[in-house]
């Protein structure tokens, strides 16, 4: 069973990171509901999560989006979605993820992620467990990032 009280974590460490890393001041769009997960972006990030709660977090933005958060990280211009941008662009992901742990932890959901994937191109279905999926967009300066959580407490 999916929880919003899952999702909320996400949002505020998205929120942290995007502030702390790029300087954005990021918005939060309106919340769906996605029966199965599949990648609508050109680039996403993806991260598991294992422990009381399990399941995967999608990342996902197009690629000048991409491009434009990687330039921020690193302090330098991207030009193409080099190993170098992927590698900083999987980091904010493992950044947001391990962020939203934290703040999971202090409610008693203690968890684990895996290493982020990067996948490119869009309408990539990435099968989860039968969960949907909760889709947040956030929008910043860089451009926009969708949030896909997919969680639900192991059994």
């Amino acid at each position: 069973m999916m929880k919003v009280e899952y999702v909320n974590p996400f949002i505020s460490a998205a929120f942290n990171v995007l502030e702390i890393v790029l300087g954005a001041k990021p918005e939060r769009g309106q919340l769906a509901m996605r029966p199965a997960t599949f990648t609508s972006q050109q680039c996403t990030i993806v991260t598991g999560v294992t422990g009381r709660i399990q399941g995967q977090i999608l990342y996902g933005m197009s690629l000048v989006t991409a491009d434009r958060v990687a330039s921020g990280m690193l302090g330098q211009p991207i030009r193409t979605f080099d190993q170098l941008a992927a590698s900083a662009i999987a980091e904010l992901g493992n950044m947001i993820t391990g962020n939203a742990m934290s703040i999971l932890a202090e409610k008693g959901y203690i968890c684990d992620i895996t290493p982020p994937s990067i996948i490119r191109g869009s309408n990539v279905k990435i099968s989860t467990l039968s969960v949907p999926a909760l889709v947040v967009p956030i929008v910043f300066e860089q451009g926009e990032m969708e949030i896909n959580v997919c969680m639900e407490e192991r059994a």
